[in-house]
């Protein structure tokens, strides 16, 4: 993933706390110090200022959208076989509108389990740092995927 840089405004972090029915009133300004304060997942925003995003629908390309039925793609939507399995975050100091994060994700370590249904299962992190206009460190995520070897039979 190349850098993204990520404003963080008022408006959005109000928008997105509303969308999770999360009154906290930081989330409104109720904070003298620190003014408007994000909601603990705020940083997976990041995903609208990535134009690649993989869920993100492309001009001209069909797309397996969200809704009831696909809304471009004939079938099943494709599948990496793949599974987010964890979520972690680390916060280095309070996200505030205002910020504007530059937002960089790296790989991070690699292992392997065995499976009985599924052979051998492939774990792979990766770490996501979110540093403010200052270049300091707000935000250290790490993700976890999980891939098997072989589908699991149904049964």
């Amino acid at each position: 993933m190349t850098k993204i840089t990520f404003p963080v405004e008022a408006t959005h972090i109000k928008m997105f706390a509303a969308s999770l029915f999360d009154e906290n009133p930081v989330y409104q300004g109720g904070s003298k110090e620190l003014g408007v304060v994000a909601p603990p997942t705020f940083p997976q925003a990041v995903a609208q200022f990535d134009p690649e995003y993989f869920l993100r629908p492309k001009p001209g390309e069909a797309w397996f959208g969200s809704a009831k039925g696909p809304s471009g793609v004939e079938g099943k939507a494709s599948s990496s076989g793949g599974l987010h399995a964890e979520q972690h975050f680390e916060y280095h100091r309070n996200l505030v509108a205002g910020d504007v994060l530059t937002v960089e994700t790296m790989p991070g370590k690699t292992w392997e389990k065995e499976s009985k249904r599924a052979g051998k299962l492939m774990f792979s992190e990766r770490i996501t740092e979110y540093r403010d206009q200052k270049g300091e460190l707000v935000i250290t995520a790490r993700s976890v995927g999980v891939r098997t070897e072989r589908p699991v039979a149904q049964g």
